[in-house]
């Protein structure tokens, strides 16, 4: 599965399995823009990220985190 900065419920769900014991607002987009491209299955430009895209990453995130 090949993700891209759209992705942000998969990628959400990856970094919940990443790191399980994080709660997602405390981390710092700089952080997170690194933690994504980093994994394993995102193939998106790390130059097309944006605040937007990482906001929404961070809020389906933390929606995950908080259900679990």
């Amino acid at each position: 599965m090949q993700l891209d900065w759209h992705d942000a419920e998969d990628i959400a769900l990856l970094l919940l399995e990443q790191y399980p014991d994080v709660d997602p607002l405390t981390v710092r987009f700089t952080d997170l823009h690194q933690w994504v491209i980093d994994l394993p299955d995102f193939a998106g430009d790390p130059e097309e990220s944006n605040e937007g895209f990482l906001e929404q990453i961070q809020m389906a995130w933390h929606e995950e985190f908080t259900n679990q």
